[in-house]
């Protein structure tokens, strides 16, 4: 079980960024940033969470088992997609700032 839980840890975690990001972003375009781009405050508050996201991929990566077997490199395969998947499709929201 504890195997199966960190085969999906890590795009688990992508996808709740992703939903939360997403969510903010159209909260902060919603409250009167309007078209010509994010306030500060309300990209501070995109590049924060996205920080502490890439965090959480740490505790992550050292409960995956190490070794050379296939059931030990798939939880951390999955984590690394996980973390990769997070840098590639949530930089761009976090860091361009229309809405």
């Amino acid at each position: 079980m504890r195997w199966l839980a960190l085969l999906i840890s890590g795009p688990m975690l992508w996808a709740f960024l992703f939903s939360l990001i997403y969510a903010l972003h159209g909260w902060a375009c919603a409250g009167g940033s309007g078209p010509e781009g994010l306030d500060g405050g309300a990209r501070m508050l995109l590049i924060g969470v996205w920080v502490l996201g890439l965090i959480a991929f740490i505790p992550l990566l050292r409960l995956a088992p190490s070794g050379q077997e296939r059931h030990q490199r798939l939880p951390r395969m999955a984590v690394w997609i996980g973390l990769a998947a997070t840098i590639v499709t949530l930089f761009p929201v976090t860091v361009i700032t229309s809405c």
